[in-house]
Order: C-alpha cells, then sequence, then structure tokens
C-alpha cells in the first residue's frame, strides 16, 4: 500500500498579507484576522509598511494589537511608532507581565512617558511585578486572574466569575480567598459551570492547592511548578495574600530561560547570550571564565613541567598525550551534563541516591575505560611497532602504559564529573556553575599526572626504556 505524504500546511503569512492588501471593508477584514492566531499576525508586522502598520491598528482596535505585541521580537520599533497616547493605551490593555517586558525594551525616557500615561490600576500592577528581582518569582507573575470570596453560594460565585472575566481571560481556575484575600483554595471552572444551585461551593474548593511566594528564588522552585502542570499557580506574599499567579505560558518560559541559563555556564559563560547582542556585551559575558580557565591551563602546563625527565627520555609519549586528555575530558563532560540533569528533576536527593549516583558514573568510567584501554593497548601497540620502528616489546609496554593511564583517567574523570556538582549543590550554588571547560581542565591536571606518572613509574623506572 503506498504511503500517503503529509499535506502541506497553510501559508498563513502569505493568507494574511493578501487579507490586509486586499480591497475589503475595514469591518470584513477584522472579521477574517480574527480566525488568525495574534502569533501569525504579529509575524506579518514586519512586512508591512509603516502606514500599512497604523491602518491595521485602527482596523483591530487596541484590545487586540496588545495581544500581538507580546509575539513581537523588536517591540521597541514598533511602540516608537505610535505616539505616547496610543501606546500607552496598548500597553495598558495587556496582561502586566507582558506590559513589564514590553517596557524593559523601552529607553528610561520613554519608558516613564508611558507609564505616567497609564491608569493608576496599570501603573500599580507593572511596579508590584517590577518591584521583584528578575530571579524572583513575583517577576514573572500575571495579575490576570480571577478572584472570589469564600462563603459565596454557586450562583452568588457564577455572576462574580461573569462580572471579573470581561477584565481577566486567565478564568479555568478561580481562585478563593478570605475576607481579608487570605489564600484559601481554587476551584475549577468546569466543576463551578456543572454545579447545581443547591451544591454547596465549600465540596467544590481544593484547600490543599497548591502555591508559591513571590520572593521565592525560580531556580528552587520551577520544579515544583513544573511537577503540579496546572494551568496556573497562585502566587502569594508573605502574609498568604494573592499578588497574581503564574501561568503554563510562563512556567514554560521560565524552564526555557533556566535551561537557556545552565547551557551558557555549561559552555563557560557567565551569563546567555542573545543573537541581537553587541560584540561588546559577547566579550564581557565570556572573558571571566576564559580568564579562570587561562590561570587553570597554566597550572596544568606547570603539572607536565614537572614531568619534563620523562619527556627528555621517552619523547614518544608526547605524541599520545592529548588522546588521554580528550577522552578525560570527554567523560567528565558527559558525567557532568547527567549529574546536573539528575540534580534538576530532584530537588532533594538522599545520601544514599548521591552514594549510589556517584558509584553508577565510576563502574560507567570504568567500563568504558577498559574497553577503549583494551582497544588503545591493540591498536596504538600496532602503530608504535610497524609506523614507529619500535620493538613490539617496547611498542606495548608503551600501548599498555597508555591503556591503563586511559582506564585511570576515565574512572577518575567520571567521579569528578559526578562529585563536583553534588557538592556545588550541597553548597546551594548552582551545579552548572560547574562548567564543562572547568571540569575539562581539572580532568586534564588528572589525566597529566596519571599519564606521566604512570609512564615515570612503569617504562622508565620499572621497564628502563628510552629512546
Amino acid at each position: 500500500m503506498e504511503e500517503r505524504g503529509l499535506l502541506e500546511r497553510p501559508d498563513y503569512e502569505e493568507e494574511l498579507i493578501a487579507i490586509i492588501h486586499g480591497n475589503h471593508s475595514p469591518k470584513m477584514i477584522r472579521e477574517k484576522l480574527e480566525d488568525y492566531h495574534e502569533n501569525d499576525l504579529a509575524a506579518v508586522l514586519e512586512r508591512l509598511t509603516k502606514e500599512d502598520r497604523k491602518k491595521l491598528y485602527q482596523i483591530l482596535g487596541v484590545e487586540r494589537v496588545s495581544e500581538l505585541f507580546p509575539y513581537l521580537d523588536d517591540v521597541e520599533k514598533y511602540i516608537n511608532e505610535l505616539d505616547a497616547e496610543k501606546a500607552a493605551d496598548i500597553i495598558e490593555s495587556m496582561d502586566a507581565d507582558d506590559a513589564v517586558d514590553v517596557l524593559e525594551e523601552l529607553e528610561d525616557e520613554k519608558r516613564e512617558e508611558l507609564v505616567g500615561l497609564m491608569d493608576e490600576e496599570a501603573r500599580n500592577d507593572i511596579h508590584l511585578i517590577q518591584s521583584y528581582d528578575e530571579e524572583e518569582v513575583g517577576s514573572k507573575m500575571t495579575t490576570n486572574f480571577i478572584m472570589i470570596r469564600h462563603g459565596l453560594t454557586i450562583k452568588q460565585a457564577m455572576r462574580e466569575l461573569v462580572a471579573q472575566a470581561a477584565d481577566n481571560d486567565n478564568i479555568s481556575t478561580i481562585y478563593v480567598c478570605e475576607e481579608d484575600e487570605t489564600f484559601y483554595g481554587a476551584v475549577d471552572l468546569k466543576d463551578l459551570i456543572i454545579a447545581r444551585d443547591y451544591i454547596d461551593l465549600e465540596s467544590l474548593i481544593v484547600t490543599s492547592y497548591p502555591y508559591v511566594y513571590a520572593q521565592e528564588k525560580i531556580s528552587q522552585c520551577i520544579e515544583e511548578l513544573k511537577d503540579y502542570s496546572e494551568d496556573s499557580i497562585p502566587v502569594l506574599n508573605s502574609n498568604r495574600q494573592i499578588l497574581g499567579v503564574i501561568t503554563a505560558q510562563d512556567i514554560v518560559e521560565v524552564v526555557d530561560d533556566e535551561m537557556g541559563e545552565d547551557y551558557a555556564r555549561l559552555a563557560g559563560l557567565t551569563e546567555e547570550e542573545e543573537m541581537e547582542e553587541t560584540l561588546a556585551d559577547s566579550v564581557r559575558k565570556r572573558i571571566p571564565w576564559l580568564g579562570i580557565l587561562l590561570v587553570l591551563g597554566l597550572l596544568v602546563s606547570t603539572v607536565t613541567g614537572m614531568f619534563e625527565n620523562v619527556i627528555d627520555k621517552l619523547p614518544l609519549v608526547v605524541f599520545f598525550q592529548s588522546l588521554i586528555l580528550g577522552m578525560s575530558g570527554n567523560v567528565g563532560t558527559q558525567s557532568l551534563a547527567v549529574t546536573i540533569r539528575v540534580l534538576t528533576d530532584e530537588d532533594k536527593l538522599t545520601f544514599g541516591q548521591i552514594v549510589s549516583r556517584i558509584l553508577k558514573e565510576i563502574r560507567i568510567g570504568l567500563l568504558n575505560g577498559f574497553i577503549l584501554g583494551m582497544a588503545s593497548f591493540a591498536f596504538i601497540g600496532l602503530y608504535i611497532w610497524l609506523i614507529q620502528g619500535k620493538t613490539i616489546g617496547n611498542a606495548y609496554a608503551v600501548s599498555a602504559c597508555i591503556g591503563i593511564a586511559l582506564l585511570l583517567a576515565m574512572t577518575v574523570s567520571s567521579f569528578t564529573g559526578t562529585i563536583i556538582p553534588i557538592l556545588f549543590k550541597k553548597a546551594k550554588v548552582d551545579p552548572a556553575v560547574a562548567s564543562g571547560p572547568l571540569i575539562s581542565t581539572v580532568n586534564d591536571m588528572v589525566a597529566v599526572v596519571t599519564y606521566y606518572g604512570l609512564a615515570w613509574i612503569f617504562l622508565i623506572n620499572m621497564l628502563h626504556l628510552s629512546d
């Protein structure tokens, strides 16, 4: 039976351009555009002229335009095209967290001007979110949520829901608070809709609903947020009053940011680089770790220099130094990546789990080292014998030294790649700081001492080999 190919997806951008440039009335254009997602509409803005964009804003209205702007990459360009009153109205209509993101991309003077033109409620919401450090949960929350008082009837709760839904579209979960706005629990929208009038609202409230505090560090509660898989989770102040909620979309963005930062640190950067940042910013982010690694590299060179006597008597061993160092660094980085992933998924590991993790990585390193050490013994011995012209005894003595050094270096590297991030975690330091380049440098030192130490003991002192 012939396999059918996948159907081609519609080109929404071309469809949107055709609608916008068509000979339709503004009302017809608005109705047609309602069928398209805001992300697709935002994508076509850069393909329009400034005049076309202004006409489109008029057709769509402030509310719909405010839904497009969070999807724009260079939002400052589009804000600066608008007069201050119009731009303020658009930002004011956004969710507070999106408004904060847009304002942060503007120049200070422009930002202050626009905030000054907004109504008091919007300003207060923006200032609330801006009052938290970017590493705190409060900086990622939105004030777009439904909250009702504890003690209402089903009918009263429905009326309150309808009244608040006009200004808040995050309605899948309704939060319940006491008279002093202390968080009490949550009600699922579906349960409220299908409930009969005679049902007690209390029976629908989940009083053990998860929550986080606004001042909690994102890195400390990210796993909890992921594990609950709720549409939104309330964010409370120190008095357990609801300030806002963090939505599933916010959580996805936070996880993406955390992964980006961890990846940057694994690559030896102080923070994640952006595509559009300046040359100076990129240099600033890379230079601190490179400076540290330079010092560590000099230390490795110093240790290598201590084995000058070995190199003088048996220069052949230098040819295979990069092999030992390279494999040692690779194994250490693999163990580091796996360990950081485990530490990220499991916020609290027991002592037994830590020991088990370390022993497993050591066993993996030992087994891989044995396999590659045996392969090196066989093939490098053959190479030294046939290509380098050494006697078969000397050739396989050197290759045995290389094989054993590889086995030991890979085993130790697996251990260091596992234990270092665990120690960082226990010291309450981000384990991603134990970056790939740092582990590689530490393992280089281990490999150098192991390799040349074995050569000195085994080849020179015991077998008395020299060139």
